[in-house]
């Protein structure tokens, strides 16, 4: 395994619900619901993503991010559903997966726009950490974001991850070398509530 090797089969991920929402891995069936959730919500999200491939909205570009056959343990992504609605609201992931002597991931997430604003992801984050240090297997979650989304950081710091540094030009965000503050939770830290006290 090395000192940051990957699990090689497969890991069980699982369905969480809670704060009237409902986070899962996604299946090819949820192709429709994402394609227009992302057409609609392109301009809202294009600012805070890497550059979009331009054949980014295609079923087979759907398959390439979210089913990694050849390596299960690459990422490990979950859709956010309205409960009892079932309608896709956006998602949650955790990739650069590091096992050994590490056992982290970093977190990612995206909101469409008719849904921003409205506290859903402080409220799925919970969700999606239940299954990070639950059957994922993950002791430490880091999350990282340009210092002028106010809206994500309030996001982390009310689901209690901690403000650990300052990562100059740490990622391509929309065709630019942005600076970014990094956080991180630990599967030691204080258990969360279901119910937040405050919205993003």
């Amino acid at each position: 395994m090395g000192l940051f090797g990957r699990i090689n089969k497969p890991i069980g991920r699982h369905t969480e619900s809670g704060n009237g929402l409902m986070i899962r891995p996604p299946v090819m069936d949820d192709f429709l619901a994402w394609e227009v959730l992302r057409t609609t919500s392109r301009a809202f999200l294009t600012p805070w993503e890497p550059t979009w491939p331009m054949d980014d909205l295609t079923r087979n570009a759907f398959r390439r991010r979210y089913f990694n056959d050849a390596d299960p343990d690459f990422l490990h992504p979950y859709f956010i559903f309205s409960q009892p609605s079932g309608q896709l609201l956006g998602g949650i992931s955790f990739g650069h997966v590091r096992r050994g002597v590490a056992q982290s991931a970093m977190m990612g997430y995206w909101m469409g726009q008719p849904y921003a604003g409205k506290g859903i992801m402080t409220k799925a984050v919970p969700l999606a950490l239940r299954q990070a240090f639950g059957p994922l297997g993950f002791r430490r979650i880091e999350a990282a974001c340009v210092p002028r989304n106010l809206a994500s950081i309030k996001v982390l710091e009310n689901n209690g991850f901690i403000r650990e540094g300052f990562a100059r030009q740490y990622l391509c965000i929309a065709g630019h070398w942005e600076d970014h503050l990094t956080f991180a939770r630990l599967k030691s830290d204080p258990e969360l509530s279901l119910s937040p006290l405050r919205d993003e």
